[in-house]
């Protein structure tokens, strides 16, 4: 299996695999390789007769194999992209005659053609022979979605690739925002930078200024508010983020607060107390001192009762044994419970 880095590495020295199969839940990966392909390896002239974009809800296997066999007119090769494969017969690792006839091709592709396959949302089984097939002929990578602590890393050095500069606060307001989403972060990045100089550092005044997060009133904020114990703060944001539409959702907010006590579970039961041996127990570079400062005013014992109270109100604003209740008045009750433990 193919990393995205290793696969894009060798796009841009021109080395070509018969078949891209792409495949996991991050999409902005897949589409990233997709695009890559799309629009430098033929001329524009060269795509004319020698590139055919393909749908897997409109087409079958018959179709993809038959443009996949096709040789190139006037150019080294064939390219053929499928977006939304995942929804092509063939490809679901069933005993079916679309795959058998797809099986046939992968053993012995085409030399000038370049096949890319969109899976999006859906894994390919490593014990079947789809996937060995594959895997010996061409290029196979799953795109999984980056954990929490990896975030503002990535914004941070995606930031830093563009040419501009970014101050840690602002990575990490953003990333608390944002989620995990790579997709939506690109799209806010490039809304971020149409007003900003190229080279400049961006903190928080241009991510409030352009994007519309709150420097006061936001998640990280909020974090920063039951981590100091401050009950009027921590209220005083709730309300403010339980009338807005775009931030009126419970579920951020426990997703960073169960990483928020998790990580003070962590350092609590880490028996060097360093910062270097925390940082690297935790994976916080930044920010160390007020998870330090919070593991003081929250006990080991309480940050685990409040892994409990998280779980539960995720469930809640599920409909799980509850009946449905507005996201304010959750969000209300978990913070007051949080801060009178």
């Amino acid at each position: 299996m193919f990393t995205f880095e290793q696969i894009l590495s060798d796009l841009k020295k021109k080395i070509y695999k018969p078949i891209y199969f792409l495949t996991g839940e991050e999409s902005y990966y897949i589409d990233e390789i997709t695009n890559y392909i799309e629009k430098n390896t033929l001329t524009e002239e060269e795509k004319a007769f020698n590139q055919t974009i393909l749908y897997g809800k409109e087409t079958d296997m018959a179709t993809l194999l038959n443009n996949a066999r096709r040789f190139p007119m006037m150019s080294k090769y064939n390219i053929i992209i499928v977006k939304e494969g995942q929804n092509l017969k063939g490809f679901d690792g069933g005993a079916s005659k679309d795959q058998e006839i797809f099986l046939l091709y992968a053993e012995n592709p085409v030399p000038s053609t370049i096949m890319v396959v969109n899976y999006k949302g859906k894994t390919l089984d490593k014990r079947k022979k789809l996937y060995k097939v594959l895997d010996k002929k061409g290029v196979i990578m799953e795109a999984k979605p980056l954990y929490d602590n990896q975030i503002a890393p990535w914004i941070t050095k995606h930031i830093k690739s563009i040419g501009y500069d970014i101050d840690a606060k602002a990575t990490q307001l953003m990333a608390s925002h944002l989620g995990n989403n790579l997709t939506k972060i690109i799209q806010e990045v490039n809304k971020l930078i149409i007003n900003i100089p190229k080279g400049s550092k961006i903190t928080v005044k241009e991510i409030e200024d352009n994007i519309g997060i709150s420097k006061d009133f936001n998640i990280f904020e909020l974090q920063n508010a039951i981590g100091n114990k401050d009950i009027y703060k921590a209220n005083l944001i709730i309300n403010h983020l339980g009338k807005n539409p775009k931030t009126k959702s419970i579920i951020p907010i426990i997703s960073i607060l169960y990483t928020f006590f998790t990580r003070l579970i962590i350092i609590h039961s880490t028996p060097d107390k360093s910062e270097y041996a925390l940082k690297m127990a935790t994976g916080i570079n930044y920010f160390l001192r007020d998870y330090i400062n919070a593991s003081h005013k929250y006990s080991k014992i309480k940050c685990m009762h409040i892994i409990r109270f998280l779980r539960e109100y995720d469930a809640k604003s599920k409909g799980i044994d509850s009946p449905p209740v507005d996201d304010l008045d959750l969000m209300r009750e978990l913070i007051y419970k949080i801060l009178h433990i």
